[in-house]
């Protein structure tokens, strides 16, 4: 399966960074969202991100330029149906990613490999609503993507071999490095890093100490590089809520019940920093703790 072409749904957090670093590496990348504005934003932040990647020398203005080069944008799906692979990474809520997907499969080539960069989501269950379940796995990036080295690969029950080894070679060509996980909630890094962080809330709700000696505990006692509720606000407490819910739901053990706090926060909309409030208020200077 030789994979030139690359098609990404969503432009937000993950979508632009995907795009990022499969330019960087080569592949020509189509992303699509359903806001021309998301898509600037995002074309705008990736020629960001290059410059600084320029600036300490990491890459060169050439290849900067060349990446940029194959970008385009759309805001019809549909022609994303003639890329090689396709990766959606539209918000976490599994009814969105079923009506892309139905969307999208009419128009897919016979041989365009599809995944999903969900982080919790059963890759067997999206798989088994499309016409390529053979074809289908979950390729999770972590965040921010042209940082992390690590990509989670979940094969669905009924991903075949070339499928993955195909995604293998493209992790390699990235430059990164794959965990391959069974199709369980969360997977690997979801299923240990998501109770450690509603533990935190845990731990703030229950009043055993407040945010700012929390995240310095963790910091300084573990050698974490940030804080459990620091982290929780950098990837949206909204993401953090939906993803322990997934856990509880489908492991049905108590020990993953989303603590009270967290939804809570998200009820009132204090979803991090990209809201501007949720364990730290990011408003001002420098961020203050909310509690």
């Amino acid at each position: 399966m030789a994979i030139q072409s690359v098609g990404v749904i969503g432009a937000g957090q993950m979508g632009n960074g995907i795009a990022h670093v499969f330019a960087l590496a080569g592949y020509d990348v189509l992303m699509t969202d359903i806001s021309q504005d998301a898509l600037d934003k995002a074309v705008s932040l990736i020629d960001r991100n290059l410059e600084r990647q320029v600036s300490r020398e990491k890459v060169s203005a050439k290849d900067k330029k060349a990446a940029m080069d194959r970008i385009s944008t759309t805001l019809t799906l549909s022609e994303l149906g003639q890329t090689d692979l396709v990766i959606e990474a539209a918000t976490e809520r599994e009814t969105v990613k079923h009506a892309i997907f139905e969307d999208l499969v009419p128009h897919l080539k016979p041989d365009t490999i599809l995944t999903s960069n969900t982080s919790s989501i059963s890759i067997t269950r999206l798989a088994s609503r499309t016409d390529r379940p053979e074809k289908f796995m979950g390729f999770h990036f972590m965040n921010p993507v042209p940082v992390m080295q690590l990509v989670e690969l979940i094969r669905g029950i009924a991903t075949d071999e070339p499928t993955y080894k195909a995604l293998i070679g493209v992790v390699e060509k990235l430059g990164k490095t794959a965990a391959s996980a069974e199709d369980f909630p969360g997977f690997i890094v979801n299923r240990i890093l998501m109770p450690m962080i509603n533990e935190a809330v845990y731990t703030l709700y229950e009043g055993v100490g407040n945010v700012k000696s929390i995240d310095s505990a963790m910091k300084l006692g573990t050698n974490h590089p940030m804080g459990p509720l620091e982290l929780a606000d950098f990837i949206g407490l909204d993401t953090c809520l939906a993803i322990m819910n997934v856990l509880h739901e489908g492991l049905a053990d108590t020990k993953y019940r989303p603590c009270p706090l967290l939804t809570k926060y998200v009820e009132a909309g204090w979803l991090g920093r990209k809201t501007g409030r949720g364990f730290y208020d990011y408003r001002g200077e420098a961020p203050v703790p909310t509690r």
